[in-house]
C-alpha cells in the first residue's frame, strides 16, 4: 500500500513501497536551491541581451543554456525513486553551475559587463554552488 507522509522541514514526500523499500520524493519548487537558480536563469538572459550581436551563437547560447540546465536538473533528479539517483542529476546541475561561472568570467574579461555587475553575479552563482553541495551533503547515499 503507498500513503504518503508530508515532511514539514523540507517540504519532501516519503513514499512507502513496502516495508522495506522507500522513496523520498522532493518537491522541486519549494527547494531554495531551485528558487535561486531559477532566478539566475532570468539575471542570465538579461546580462546575455545586452552582449553583442555577434556573440549570439556563442557565448549568449551557451551562457543561457547553462543557467537553464541548472534548476531544470534539479527538477529532473526530483522526480528520481532515490537520493543515490538524485545526487546525480545535482552533479550535472553544480557543473552547468561552474561552467557558467566560467563563461561569467570570460564575458567580463571581454569587457561585456562592468566590475560591478560581475561581482554581483559571481556571488551569486558562488551561492547557488554552495546550496547545491550543501544539499548534496544532506542527501542519504
Amino acid at each position: 500500500m503507498v500513503f504518503l507522509n508530508s515532511l514539514v522541514k523540507n517540504q519532501d514526500f516519503k513514499i512507502q513501497e513496502s516495508r522495506h523499500q522507500k522513496k523520498t520524493m522532493h518537491n522541486f519548487k519549494k527547494l531554495k536551491i531551485w528558487d535561486e537558480s531559477m532566478l539566475l536563469v532570468s539575471e542570465s538572459y538579461k546580462l546575455t541581451r545586452t552582449l553583442p550581436e555577434f556573440e549570439a551563437y556563442g557565448l549568449t547560447s551557451q551562457m543561457n543554456r547553462c543557467a537553464v540546465s541548472i534548476p531544470s536538473n534539479i527538477s529532473e533528479g526530483s522526480s528520481k525513486s532515490s537520493d543515490k539517483h538524485f545526487n546525480k542529476y545535482l552533479e550535472d546541475s553544480l557543473g552547468s553551475a561552474f561552467e557558467w561561472e566560467t563563461q561569467l568570467n570570460i564575458a567580463y574579461n571581454k569587457r561585456y559587463l562592468s566590475k560591478e555587475k560581475f561581482n554581483e553575479l559571481e556571488q551569486k552563482i558562488k551561492q547557488i554552488q554552495k546550496m547545491i553541495s550543501g544539499f548534496q551533503s544532506g542527501l542519504k547515499l
